[in-house]
């Protein structure tokens, strides 16, 4: 069974950053897309960015220009760095898998194979 492992969440100011992990327990196969989506207070999960085995990126509009999605395939890690961190971006951020491009594709919830625990993150000052 392929597991997701997210740390890096945290509290931060606005305007702040915070870099997130996600360290998977398998690759190749398994990681044909690979997503980190954002569940905020009352709302539903909604993605944020995404990442092809190619190495091509999508984001949502949320994301664009303060965000960026990158990995380490040395170390099984894809990462969302989270530049100008706004009170709105708080929520659990979660990292997701799938070994199908579609996936990336339709980027919703229900396309992810796989996912991990999720991990706070809080904006405010």
């Amino acid at each position: 069974r392929v597991q997701l492992v997210e740390s890096g969440g945290g509290s931060v100011q606005p305007g702040g950053s915070l870099r997130l992990s996600c360290i998977a327990s398998e690759y190749t196969h398994t990681r044909a897309c690979m997503g980190w989506f954002h569940k905020a207070p009352g709302k539903e999960r909604g993605g944020v960015a995404f990442l092809y085995s190619d190495g091509s990126t999508y984001y949502g509009d949320s994301a664009k220009s303060r965000f960026t999605i990158s990995q380490d395939s040395a170390k099984n890690t894809v990462y969302l760095q989270m530049d100008s961190l706004k009170p709105d971006d708080s929520g659990i951020y979660y990292c997701a898998a799938d070994p199908s491009w579609a996936a990336c594709s339709y980027k919703d919830v229900g396309s992810f194979t796989y996912w991990g625990q999720g991990t706070p993150v809080t904006v405010s000052s």
